[in-house]
Formats: C-alpha cells, sequence, structure tokens
C-alpha cells in the first residue's frame, strides 16, 4: 500500500505533448489493447527466440557441440552452480557460511551473494548436476528474456505509445553488444539487465508520487540481486530522473525536489533492505586478496567508440560495447531531428547520453562506475547502462511518430557513421550485412508506419519490422559468437565431460572427510576443481580469495595465479601432510584427459601440539614447513654454480643470465624436448643451455626445487619441469625433481626465460623415513573424534591433551572456539593455520565460522524492514480514515423501503 494516496493515471500531467495521433492510434484503445498487455512477453519470446537461434546455427551448446563454458563461465560460474546444486541437494560438508571444498577451507557466503543470487540461479536445483551447463546456460537466456520484457514496461511509462512497437526495441536491450560481448560468460552481471528497467520503474513512480513501498522492494530486489551492477543501474537512473525533472513541462521546483526525495529515501531503504549482501562482501573484499594492480592509461580513440554504435562485430581491444541493433541506431540519430519532440528533451537526453559515454573513458568516473575500484578486466562493464538509455532515446523518437524527412537525416546520419568507421577493427562484412540488410527495411517500414491510415497495411509493416529485428538479432548474436570463437584465449574449460565425470565418481569413491581429505588437484578441470567435481583441495578461484589463505599456501609451498586470487593444491608430499590430504589425482603426461588416483600420507585435519615455535628470522620453504609439521625432514644444501653461463650473486639468492639463442656462441640453444623425461643435467640437454647448480644430498632422499618466481625450464635427475612465475602474479609450487642417485649428487639445470631470480637455498631434499615418522607422531596425538560440516567443527580430544591444538584450515576471520564447553574466543595463526590454546589437560574443541559483517547487515536490514511495514502500516491507516471521512453515514431514514 502506498504511503500516500495513489494518482490515478489519468490525473498525472503529460510529461511531454506529442503530435495527435491517428484515428486508429488513440491513447485510450491502446491501452486497453490485447498488443499492450502482450508486449512484455512479446519483447522476451523475440529476445530469447534471437539468442537461441544464434546458438543453434553457430552449434554452441545447448544446441551444439560446442561448449559456452569459456573464461570465467567455465571457471566460476559452471562450478558455483554445482555446488548451489549440492547445497540444495545436501551433497556437501558445508553449508552457506563456509566452503570446506575449496582452498582447504574458505569462506563461501560471500562467494554466494556475489555469484549466486540472480534468482534463476536456483534453477539448478531442477536438473542432474552432470548437466549443470543446462540450468547456468538459463541463468542468462531468461535475464536476457526478463531485461527486455521489464524494459518494455518502462518504455511505456517513458511514453506510452504501441506495445509492440516498444518490445521491438527492447529486443535491442536484452541483445545488446554488452550482453553478447561481456555478460554472455558472467550470468552474476546478467542481473544487471533486470536492474536497470526495475530501478527505472521505481523512478518512475517517484515522479508520479505513488507505489512508493513497491518501489522500494523493486530496488531491493535489483540489489540483492547483484549489488554490483545494480548500483551500476541505479546511478544511471538517478540520471535519468533529473533528466525528466528537469524537461518536464510546467512542474514546479517544489514538486521536483519532493521527487528527488521520494526517490533517494526510496533507494536508501531499498539499499539497506539488501544490507546483509553489502556488509558481508564488503567484509569478504577487504579480507581478499589483492588483485593485480591495473591502470586505466588505454583510452579508446572516439571513432572507436562511435563504431560500437553498429552491431555485429567483435572488437579486438577493450572498449564500450553498446550496440542495441539497427532498428534502435536509427531511431536515435533520428532523436535529434524529431521536431515533435520539445527542444529542452532533445538537448536534455543527447546530453545525457553524451555525458554518460564520455564517463565510460574517464579514469575518475570509470572509478565512479565501477565502486571506485578498475576492475581487473574490461574497464567497461557498466556499457549496458548506455545501451539502455540508447534505447530509452530511440523510443522517445519512434512515439512521437518522426516524419519521412526526419527518418531520412537519421538514415544519413548512419551511413555517414558506417563510412566513416568502415577501417575499425571490429567492422567487418556482418556489420555491413546488418547495417544495409537491416536498416533498409527497418527505414521502409518505419515510414510506412508513419503515414498509413490502415489497419492491414500497418499490420503489414509491423510484421516486417518485427522479422526484421528477429533475424537482425540473430545474426548479430551469431557473427560476434563466430568471432570470439575464433580467438585461442576463448577457448572453453572442460567442465562436465566424460573425464570430468570419472574423476568425480573415483573422488566419491575415495572420500574419507573429515579424517582425511581428497585432492582433486593438482589435475585441472576448470579453476574450480573442487567445487565442479568433488573433494577438498587447495584449487580455489574467486575475486574474494581469502588473503590469509593465499598466503599461508604459498608461504607452504603451494603455487597461485593472478597473485593469489586464484590458489592451487600442492604438490609436494609434506604439504599434502600438513593438508590432511589422503589421495590426489594428477594429470598423465602422455594424455592431459586422463589422470591417475595417488594415496598419501596424511596427518590428522586436527594436532595436538605440547609447543608451537616462532618463526626463526627470513624463512625457506622448507624450514617453513618444517616448523609446522613439527619435526626436520629436508637437507637444504647451499647451490653451487658448476655449468653454463655464470650467475651473478645478490642478497638473497642469484641472478640468472637470460637463455643464449641457438647458435649464439657456445652451447647452442635451450631445450625444445617437450617430454618429461631425457639428457640435460644428470643427464638433460646442451650443456651450455642455462646454468647447472650442484648440491650434495643423502642418497635414496627426494629432491625438489622451489622457486616460486622464476620463469624456464627446470631439469635435472632426468626430469623436466616448466616453471611459469611472472612477477608475484604467478608462483610456481614445491615441486618433485626426483631420487637423489647412490653417489648423492644432484645437479639441476636453470634455463630462464631472460634474466631470473633464483632464491638461495632453492634445493631441498626430502627424508621419507623422517616424514613417515612425524606424520605417525601427530597422529598419535590426534583427536579421538573428529566432526565437520556446515560452518562447524568438533574434536573429543585424549585424554590430557595440553598445549594448542593446529587445525589444517587457513586461519580467516571469522572463527571462534570454545574448549571444553567455555567462552568463544578467536583462534589464532601458527605457519598462517588455525591454532586454538588448549590449556591444561583440554577433552573436548568446538569451533564454529561467522562471516564478518553478518550481523551488521541484518541489524541494518531489520531497520529498514520496520521502517517499510511502518510506511505501509500508515498509508493503510491514512487510507481508511480518509474512506470513512469521505462515507455518508446511514441513519435509520436512509435504509430502503424493503427492509
Amino acid at each position: 500500500m502506498a504511503p500516500t494516496p495513489a494518482t490515478p493515471q489519468e490525473a498525472v500531467r503529460p510529461l511531454e505533448v506529442a503530435r495527435p495521433l491517428p484515428v486508429g492510434e488513440r491513447p485510450a484503445a491502446a491501452d486497453t489493447s490485447l498488443g499492450q498487455r502482450t508486449a512484455p512477453w512479446l519483447a522476451a519470446a523475440l529476445s530469447m527466440g534471437a539468442y537461441c537461434l544464434a546458438l543453434t546455427l553457430y552449434g554452441s551448446y545447448p544446441f551444439g557441440p560446442r561448449s559456452r563454458a569459456v573464461n570465467d563461465l567455465g571457471n566460476q560460474f559452471v562450478p558455483f552452480h554445482a555446488r548451489l546444486w549440492d547445497l540444495l541437494h545436501g551433497t556437501t560438508s558445508g553449508d552457506l557460511f563456509f566452503n570446506w571444498s575449496s582452498g582447504y577451507g574458505v569462506p563461501f557466503l560471500a562467494d554466494f551473494f556475489a555469484y549466486l543470487m540472480n534468482p534463476f540461479s536456483w534453477l539448478v536445483g531442477l536438473f542432474p548436476r552432470a548437466l549443470a551447463d543446462l540450468p547456468v546456460f538459463l541463468v542468462t537466456l531468461f535475464s536476457i528474456g526478463l531485461g527486455a520484457a521489464l524494459m518494455t514496461v518502462f518504455l511505456g511509462r517513458l511514453r506510452p505509445g504501441s506495445g509492440p512497437l516498444r518490445a521491438l526495441l527492447s529486443v535491442g536491450y536484452g541483445l545488446c553488444a554488452w550482453v553478447l560481448n561481456d555478460g554472455f560468460a558472467d550470468p552474476m552481471w546478467m542481473w544487471g539487465l533486470v536492474a536497470l528497467p526495475l530501478t527505472g520503474i521505481a523512478a518512475d513512480w517517484c515522479l508520479r508520487r505513488t507505489r512508493w513501498v513497491a518501489g522500494t522492494l523493486l530496488v531491493a530486489l535489483a540489489w540483492a540481486g547483484n549489488f554490483y551492477t545494480a548500483a551500476m543501474a541505479t546511478l544511471a537512473m538517478a540520471l535519468v530522473l533529473v533528466v525528466r525533472l528537469l524537461t518536464a513541462p510546467a512542474m514546479p521546483w517544489r514538486a521536483r525536489l519532493r521527487a528527488l526525495a521520494r526517490a533517494a529515501s526510496m533507494a536508501l531503504t531499498g539499499i539497506l533492505l539488501a544490507a546483509p549482501v553489502l556488509t558481508v562482501t564488503l567484509a569478504a573484499s577487504r579480507a581478499a586478496q589483492p588483485a593485480p594492480a591495473v591502470s586505466y592509461d588505454d583510452r579508446p580513440p572516439p571513432l572507436d567508440q562511435w563504431a560500437q554504435l553498429l552491431p555485429g562485430g567483435h572488437p579486438g581491444a577493450p572498449v564500450p560495447n553498446i550496440s542495441i541493433g539497427v532498428l534502435g541506431l536509427l531511431l536515435v540519430t533520428v532523436f535529434p531531428f524529431v521536431r515533435a519532440v520539445p527542444l529542452r528533451v532533445r538537448v536534455g537526453w543527447c546530453v545525457l547520453a553524451a555525458g554518460v559515454a564520455v564517463s565510460f573513458v574517464q579514469e575518475p568516473t570509470v572509478l565512479l562506475w565501477h565502486g571506485f575500484a578498475l576492475p581487473n578486466g574490461s574497464p567497461y562493464r557498466a556499457a549496458f547502462v548506455l545501451s539502455g538509455i540508447l534505447v530509452m532515446i530511440s523510443w522517445l523518437a519512434l512515439a512521437h511518430h518522426p516524419r519521412l524527412r526526419e527518418l531520412a537525416a537519421g538514415a544519413a546520419a548512419v551511413a555517414l557513421l558506417a563510412w566513416l568507421s568502415r577501417d575499425q577493427g571490429a567492422i567487418g562484412t556482418d556489420t555491413w550485412i546488418l547495417v544495409a540488410g537491416g536498416g533498409v527495411p527497418a527505414l521502409l517500414g518505419l515510414a510506412v508506419l508513419g503515414r498509413s491510415r490502415t489497419p492491414r497495411t500497418r499490420a503489414a509493416a509491423l510484421a516486417a519490422l518485427t522479422g526484421t529485428v528477429l533475424l537482425g538479432s540473430a545474426y548479430t548474436a551469431l557473427s560476434v559468437t563466430a568471432a570470439r570463437g575464433a580467438i585461442a584465449w576463448f577457448q572453453p574449460k572442460i567442465t562436465f565431460t566424460g573425464p570430468s565425470l570419472t574423476a568425480r565418481d573415483g573422488l566419491l569413491a575415495r572420500a574419507d572427510w573429515p579424517r582425511s581429505r581428497t585432492d582433486p588437484g593438482p589435475h585441472e578441470f576448470a579453476n574450480n576443481d573442487p567445487l565442479l567435481i568433488g573433494g577438498e583441495g587447495g584449487s580455489y578461484y574467486s575475486s574474494f580469495a581469502p588473503a590469509a589463505t593465499a598466503r599461508t599456501l604459498r608461504g607452504l609451498g603451494a603455487g597461485w595465479y593472478m597473485r593469489g586470487r586464484h590458489t592451487l593444491s600442492f604438490e609436494d608430499p609434506v604439504g599434502r601432510a600438513l593438508m590432511g590430504v589422503g589421495s590426489y589425482l594428477s594429470v598423465v603426461p602422455e594424455d592431459r584427459a586422463l589422470f591417475t588416483p595417488h594415496p598419501a600420507r596424511p596427518a590428522p585435519l586436527l594436532t595436538v601440539r605440547d609447543a608451537l615455535p616462532r618463526a626463526a628470522g627470513k624463512e625457506t620453504v622448507f624450514a617453513r614447513q618444517e616448523r609446522v609439521l613439527g619435526a626436520a625432514v629436508y637437507e637444504v644444501p647451499a647451490l653451487r654454480p658448476t655449468a653454463g653461463e655464470a650467475p651473478l650473486r645478490d642478497r638473497d639468492g642469484w641472478l640468472l643470465p637470460g637463455a643464449r639463442r641457438a647458435g649464439a656462441g657456445a652451447g647452442g640453444g635451450g631445450p625444445k624436448a617437450t617430454s618429461t623425461k631425457g639428457g640435460g643435467a644428470n643427464g638433460d640437454g646442451a650443456a651450455g643451455a642455462g646454468t647447472t647448480f650442484t648440491v650434495r644430498c643423502t642418497p635414496g632422499s627426494t629432491a625438489l626445487w622451489y622457486a616460486p618466481w622464476f620463469s624456464g625450464e627446470v631439469s635435472g635427475l632426468g626430469v623436466r619441469t616448466t616453471g611459469t612465475g611472472s612477477g608475484d602474479v604467478t608462483a610456481n609450487p614445491l615441486r618433485i625433481l626426483g631420487r637423489v642417485p647412490a653417489d648423492g649428487t644432484v645437479a639441476v639445470r636453470f634455463t630462464g626465460h631472460g634474466r631470473q631470480h633464483l632464491p638461495e637455498r632453492a634445493i631441498g631434499c626430502l627424508s621419507g623415513r623422517r616424514l613417515t615418522a612425524a606424520v605417525h607422531a601427530l597422529r598419535a596425538r590426534g583427536p579421538v573424534e573428529l566432526t565437520a560440516g556446515g560452518h562447524r567443527l568438533t574434536a573429543r580430544l585424549r585424554p590430557g591433551s595440553r598445549g594448542s591444538a593446529v587445525l589444517a584450515l587457513p586461519a580467516v576471520p571469522g572463527w571462534g572456539c570454545s574448549v571444553d564447553g567455555g567462552p568463544l574466543h578467536a583462534p589464532y595463526a601458527f605457519g598462517g593455520l588455525l591454532a586454538v590454546p588448549l590449556g591444561q589437560g583440554a577433552t573436548r574443541l568446538s569451533c564454529s565460522y561467522l562471516p564478518p559483517g553478518l550481523h551488521p547487515g541484518l541489524a541494518a536490514g531489520g531497520a529498514a524492514a520496520l521502517a517499510l511495514a511502518g510506511v505501509a502500516a500508515s498509508g493503510t491507516t491514512r487510507d481508511r480514515w480518509r474512506l470513512r471521512l469521505t462515507t455518508p453515514r446511514r441513519t435509520h431514514h436512509d435504509k430502503p423501503a424493503d427492509l
């Protein structure tokens, strides 16, 4: 119920005055026609149908064999939706608060809010888990349809007019270039396509001083579905509301200010209703590993931006994707010439569109659109709001019935734009086909609609326009998809195929949680294998990857990508033992579609230690592992260069010169073989390539190398591995070289890609016997009983347990632990893992996880809900009193004669 009486539609002063309509188009008749009621459905059907037709012609999933799982779609969204399936069906050990599967234990609620709050994501529960790709596709498809339908509704509130014509323009919004180039791979962003018209409808109610409660709920729905794109949509619609208020005729300034105040209160209350989403994700973002540093210093030239108005191209360089199809583009160029639109309205909307376009390429406003943080990827994620504004402008032009000369002027402008953009990289044959093949029928259809007065002719013109929009939109989606598919970087990830499903079956067969972990790594189907195929591993890729997790795992010898936002599983025996890994998968080098399961020697998930030694100065990775393990298991000899190009000493290691090219001096080129075994140091490659270091270790021990930032080839003991380190963005894990020979000599050649740094102690030799003894000692003091599930861990300890309990979990904020039923206390970190002081003689330990930021968010959301309920109740009470006051009271004289 509105807080003030709802204003009847006919009592609202129209914001603009159009030319008198032909007899067949009277507004009163239009408002009650079948076309008006079905227009949103028509927009949804056309946009979804065109998208499906394009994917069918291209042979893309689910209509063909080509996978859609490119980039983050395969690396994040399919695995996260598989996780949602597990939650809905109760087949996972975690819950909404905590994820035991990824990163050896990470928070989950922020991931849920960011990646899975699109309401269509919940469709995943209706399908088999092995078909999770299908509901992920439906999230995109239904978001396109709903966005187009809601835009149709909003356009009718912006300016009354033909429902089918509004639907045709809304198809251009549903399949705008942003959707085809950016949004298709990020289902969470697709909610922004819905949020823009949702907030627009709410703002329109503010303009008309009605439905404050309903509008607040629409804002809350937009922000809850995806706060990132909802913020962009809210900002854009605030600008649209300002333009509408400034261009409204004969509207007192006091009324304009009241409308703004009403909109501000509606937006604030709606956002506060979604406060738990914001506070939890903000806290998780602050605790997250920072992304690689980015800067905005490659602004696209103006003509590159203008060229993006033309459909059908895939830009090679980052640029705002704003095309809305040929029909919408034609009407946008017509708009400045339509004299039936008041000059102030034309100027206001043109300034708005131009201002938003300019704001996309200025660093301060790029930061504003993206929440004051430059995105790690395309800096034009807000481009869909400009597409929406262009659709609004196109409707304002069409609703005012442009004349032939105005249409001709717009067509000339489109032709000029196409000619000026002919040499742009995004402009190709497909663009010319769409501009010519779609522009001419669109121009003729608009001309017929503008001049014809017979229903039959108008129906034929409308049908022709509908066919043009449907086929043009499908061809646009097809051409963009095909152009993207030809780029190697967009090759899809493996999601649910034969190898991954077989791997999942193997992991389930060996599951032993929580006694030990079944790690799906280091083999990689996608960047979130534990979510995709199950198990409990170190692989985890998310914008909310905790810094504590990333730094702990790398410090103990695991690798990472994206400066720690994508963590990896351990590849060395000690790291696996520390994290309780009982079995793991590894790839078969000769066939990367196959994998092999391996048993491991794990320590328990919880161990009891008498004392926890502190770090002694600057530690090597081998010393850190030994400190956390509680035993000395490595020999770590100093490196001695013995062959190849002479390295230089620096403060903490060696500086290696770049490898010489083939034929450039003695020794020839670097190694070219791709096999993992053969010649070189200890029988590997040409003697002059790279630098060879020699160490001596106990015969029979296992040699490992660790140089996290090294990029190049590492060969020794008959094995060759590749380092892919890059600055602090990509870190190599601690890797096995092989078994130390009988003479105890280990020669390892490092052949770097350019100048490389090598740590002082880059090679260690592991004693398997000592490791086995250390694990047995930890198991001997392990818990009698251990349960871990949901967001809780409970252990029954051996009698007399004292000292500290160390959990094989990264020490992320949010944990609270209780000993023997005592009060909750935050644990501390030991080597980056959770540690809890037990005191003297503890018998029971209980820990639980609470997402930081949840309580403040619930409090703010609850306060907003109370305010909303109060406004609704007061509005209802006010309406009842007014009804009583305006209804005459009956007396006995007023009774009918027959009573």
